[in-house]
Parts: structure tokens; C-alpha cells; sequence
């Protein structure tokens, strides 16, 4: 992991690192993180939270709130997903993300390739969440709290297993789908190809 090149830190004051959860599911809102970390900080299996057991990322999400100068989690529903297509549903999350910060963040490193819905000045950087320390610890910021939030869904529609699967198209999903039908939860824009 690396820190935010000095270059850029000679420009802007707070830079803020970027990404998202959960853009591919069937159901649920979509997640994304802003988080600013102190200079040259440093954490310990810090890493793309896909790359990580959920017990790790668990014990490292803690310890990223404790460190972190500002961080901020932020949704998109699965209603504004369905209205505003999945890509523009991202920007709203990371946008409410970054203008959450406690801290005003002046420039902010993105995971991913596209960044044209950001309103702040940025930087997208593809692999992002495996290359800065600010962007791997958003990464899992936006994991950790996804997932656990599916597994309050799970309790509230327990047909559809969304323990097992978080919401992701897996084949146990699609058949509880078949069987149950969409919840309020579904992003029905996902499940056209399904009818």
C-alpha cells in the first residue's frame, strides 16, 4: 500500500480516498466511502477489501475509524439505483460520501476508471483499493457497512437468504426470486432479464 503521492499533497490540504460497494447485487442500496487518512499512515493488512477474509476487514474497519482524520458512509437506494441507472446511483453514493466528511476533503482519488458525476476534483485510479492506503480503507469501509446492513435485511426477508449471498445474483438469489417474487428491497431495473 502506498501513501498519496507528495506531489499532490503539496496541492491540496485533504485528499480523501473513494469507492464503492455493492454495485453488481440484485438487492439492496449500493455503498460508497470517503475517507481522509493522517500522512504516511500506516495499517497492517490494510489491503482491497475484496482481497480480504470478512473477519479481517471487520477488525481492520475499526481500526480505520479510530485512525482516519474524517470518514463518511453513504448510500444510494435501490429505488435511486432503478431511477437513475447504477453508474449515476454510484456518483450520488460517493458524492453524499465525500460532502459527509467532517473535514472538507479539496481533491479525492477514486477507485475505478469514471469519475464524470464527482462534483469535487479528482483522480480515478484503475485497482485503486490495491494501490492507496485512502482508497483500500474506504474500500472497506463501504464493505463492511453493505454487508452488515444485508444482514439486517436478512432478518426482515429471511425467504431470500441474503445472509448467504448479500444480495448478489447467486443461484440460491435467483431461486428464491422465482419462488418469492422481488421485495421492496430488489432493484427491479437488475431483474428485467428475469421475466
Amino acid at each position: 500500500m502506498k501513501d498519496i503521492d507528495s506531489e499532490l499533497y503539496g496541492k491540496y490540504a485533504n485528499i480523501c480516498g473513494v469507492d464503492e460497494a455493492g454495485r453488481g447485487p440484485l438487492a439492496g442500496p449500493v455503498y460508497a466511502a470517503a475517507v481522509i487518512l493522517p500522512k504516511g499512515f500506516e495499517l497492517p493488512g490494510l489491503d482491497d477489501s475484496k482481497k480480504l477474509t470478512e473477519k479481517k476487514r471487520e477488525a481492520l474497519f475499526d481500526l480505520i475509524r479510530e485512525g482516519a482524520i474524517a470518514y463518511s458512509i453513504a448510500t444510494a437506494t435501490e429505488k435511486e439505483i432503478d431511477e437513475l441507472n447504477i453508474l449515476n446511483a454510484t456518483y450520488l453514493a460517493m458524492n453524499r460520501a465525500i460532502e459527509g466528511l467532517t473535514v472538507k476533503a479539496d481533491f479525492a482519488l477514486i477507485d475505478g476508471n469514471r469519475s464524470k458525476g464527482i462534483l469535487l476534483p479528482n483522480e480515478t485510479v484503475v485497482g485503486g483499493d490495491g494501490i492507496y492506503s485512502c482508497i483500500a480503507a474506504a474500500s472497506i469501509l463501504a464493505k463492511v457497512s453493505r454487508d452488515r446492513f444485508m444482514m439486517v435485511l436478512a432478518e426482515k426477508y429471511p425467504e431470500y437468504a441474503f445472509e448467504k449471498h448479500k444480495g448478489y445474483g447467486t443461484k440460491l438469489h435467483y431461486e428464491r426470486l422465482r419462488e418469492h417474487g422481488p421485495s421492496e428491497v430488489h432493484r427491479l431495473s437488475f431483474l428485467k432479464k428475469m421475466h
